[in-house]
C-alpha cells in the first residue's frame, strides 16, 4: 500500500514561480511541500536566462575588440574558444543552481524529488507516496516545441537546452524561428565565427513588437554578420545525420538551405506531460493550463503559474505569478489578489538590446486607444555616438490629452537597464512632463528619453 501524507499547500515545479509561490505559501504560515523531479534550479537557472547571459557577455566583448581600430586602439586577432566559453558557464550556472537548491531544501520545506501526477482534484501520485494537499500550484515550465514541421527530432536539429552545452563550433547554423532565443544565439555564434542563417516566417523580426522595432534590429543584426530571411514558410528537415537540409519556400517558391546543425527556436510549450490534469478536473486549452487573473484554474484549490499558462515566457512575471497563487491559496476566503499586465515588460539580449513595457501601437490601434507616438534614435544622441553605439531608438506611446504614458520601445545600447527608468513612471501612472521634469544627468545614455517626450508634450500643445 502507498505511502500516504498531507499538507496545506502543494507547489508542483522547484523553478522560478514554484518556488516563489512556495516562499509566499510558507511566509503565510502554511505547510510546504515542492515536488520536482530534478534536475534542481528550473530553467531560468539551468538553461535559460543565465546561461544565455553568460555566453553572450564572450561575444559581445569579441565583437567589441574587433572594433578597436574604430576607437584608436590596436588588438591581436580574436578567436573564440566555445569549450572555454561553456566552462565559464557552467561554472556559473553551477553556483547559481547550488543556491536554488539550498533554498528547496530548506528545513522549512517537505521537498519530493520525484514526478508529480494526479489522481483526482485533491491527491497526487509522487513517486511510492500518495500526497493530499488543502491546495495545489502548477508551475512545471515548459519544453521546446518539437512538432511544428517533420524532421524536428532530426539528430543535427538541436534546441537551445542542447545547442548551449556545445563545445564543437559549428561552421555553420540555420536558425530557425527569430524570436529572443534564436536572436540571440544565432548572433552569439555569429559573432565567434560561425555563418548564421535566420528563417522567419514573419515579415520581420521579433514579429510579436511593433514592426519599426524588428526592423531596426535587423539591419543591425544583418550588419553584424547574420543572414536573416523572412517570410519564409518552413517545411520539413531532412538530410543525413552530418548534413541538415532544411526545406522551406518564400514567395512561393521552394528553396533548400544545408547547414552543420540547426537550431529549433520555434517557442516552447508548457510542460504538461504526466501531470494527468484530466483527473484533477483542469481545463486545458491548446496544451496549456488556464487560468484567471488570480492565477485560479477551473478547480478552485488548484493554482497554476509560470511558463505552464503559456501567457508569458519571463522569469519576473512567472515570479509574480507564483507569489499571486501562493498567497490566493492561503488566503480562500480573502478578497484575492489579481495580476496585473499593465507592466508587463520584455527585454531581448541581442547587440543592440530590445526592451519594452506596456502598449504597443499594434495593441493600441487594434484596441480603438487612442495615443501620440514620438520616437528618436541613438545615431543623433551624444552619448551613444561617444560609445559607437549608433543602432536603434527611443519610442514612447503617451495619452493624447493626459500625457500620461502607456508604453515604451527601446532599441538600442544597454535597453535593458534603461527601460527600468520608463516603467517606473508607468507604475506611478506618470506623464511625459514627469519625464521632462526628473533631471537625468549629461551626457548619459537614459537622457535620450526626453526628446519623445518632449515632441508628445509639443504635440499635446498644438
Amino acid at each position: 500500500m502507498a505511502t500516504q501524507r498531507a499538507h496545506d499547500i502543494v507547489v508542483i515545479g522547484g523553478g522560478s514561480a514554484g518556488y516563489a509561490a512556495a516562499r509566499t505559501a510558507r511566509a503565510c504560515g502554511a505547510d510546504v511541500a515542492i515536488v520536482d523531479p530534478g534536475p534542481l534550479g528550473g530553467l531560468c537557472i539551468l538553461r535559460g536566462c543565465m546561461p544565455t547571459k553568460t555566453i553572450l557577455r564572450s561575444a559581445e566583448i569579441a565583437a567589441l575588440m574587433r572594433r578597436a581600430g574604430e576607437f584608436g586602439l590596436s588588438s591581436s586577432e580574436v578567436r573564440a574558444d566555445l569549450s572555454a566559453i561553456v566552462d565559464r558557464k557552467q561554472r556559473l550556472v553551477r553556483e547559481f543552481a547550488d543556491y536554488r537548491i539550498e533554498q528547496l531544501r530548506d528545513p522549512a520545506y517537505t521537498l519530493y524529488e520525484a514526478p508529480a501526477s494526479f489522481l483526482s482534484p485533491h491527491l497526487i501520485q509522487v513517486g511510492g507516496t500518495q500526497v493530499r494537499a488543502q491546495a495545489f500550484i502548477v508551475a512545471t515550465g515548459s519544453t521546446p516545441r518539437t512538432d511544428v514541421i517533420p524532421g524536428l527530432d532530426h539528430p543535427s536539429c538541436l534546441t537551445s537546452d542542447v545547442l548551449l552545452d556545445l563545445r564543437s563550433q559549428p561552421g555553420s547554423l540555420i536558425v530557425l524561428g527569430a524570436g529572443p532565443v534564436g536572436l540571440e544565439l544565432g548572433q552569439f555564434f555569429s559573432r565567434i565565427g560561425t555563418k548564421v542563417t535566420i528563417l522567419q516566417r514573419s515579415a520581420s523580426i521579433l514579429s510579436h513588437l511593433d514592426h519599426d522595432v524588428g526592423i531596426a534590429l535587423g539591419e543591425a543584426l544583418e550588419q553584424d554578420g547574420v543572414s536573416i530571411q523572412t517570410e519564409a514558410t518552413l517545411h520539413q528537415i531532412g538530410g543525413d545525420a552530418r548534413h541538415p537540409v532544411v526545406q522551406y519556400s518564400r514567395t512561393g517558391v521552394a528553396q533548400t538551405l544545408t547547414g552543420d546543425l540547426v537550431l529549433n527556436a520555434l517557442g516552447r510549450v508548457p510542460n504538461i506531460a504526466g501531470l494527468n490534469l484530466p483527473a484533477a478536473g483542469v481545463k486545458m486549452e491548446d496544451g496549456r493550463v488556464v487560468v484567471d487573473r488570480t492565477m485560479r484554474t477551473s478547480q478552485p484549490h488548484i493554482y497554476a503559474a509560470g511558463d505552464v499558462t503559456n501567457l508569458y515566457d519571463i522569469v519576473h512575471i512567472a515570479i509574480q505569478q507564483g507569489e499571486l497563487a501562493g498567497w490566493n491559496a492561503c488566503h480562500p476566503e480573502a478578497a484575492p489578489k489579481e495580476f496585473d499586465d499593465r507592466l508587463v515588460a520584455e527585454v531581448v539580449f541581442t547587440d543592440p538590446q530590445v526592451a519594452v513595457v506596456g502598449l504597443s501601437e499594434t495593441i493600441c490601434r487594434a484596441r480603438g486607444i487612442p495615443y501620440l507616438v514620438a520616437s528618436y534614435p541613438f545615431a543623433d544622441h551624444g552619448k551613444a555616438m561617444c560609445l559607437g553605439a549608433p543602432h536603434g531608438f527611443v519610442k514612447l506611446l503617451a495619452d493624447p490629452v493626459s500625457g500620461m504614458l502607456l508604453g515604451a520601445h527601446i532599441v538600442g545600447p544597454e535597453a535593458g537597464e534603461l527601460i527600468h527608468e520608463l516603467i517606473a513612471v508607468l507604475y506611478y501612472r506618470g506623464t511625459v512632463r514627469d519625464i521632462l521634469a526628473i533631471p537625468h544627468y549629461h551626457p548619459t545614455l537614459a537622457e535620450i528619453v526626453t526628446y519623445p517626450a518632449e515632441t508628445i508634450l509639443e504635440r499635446m500643445a498644438t
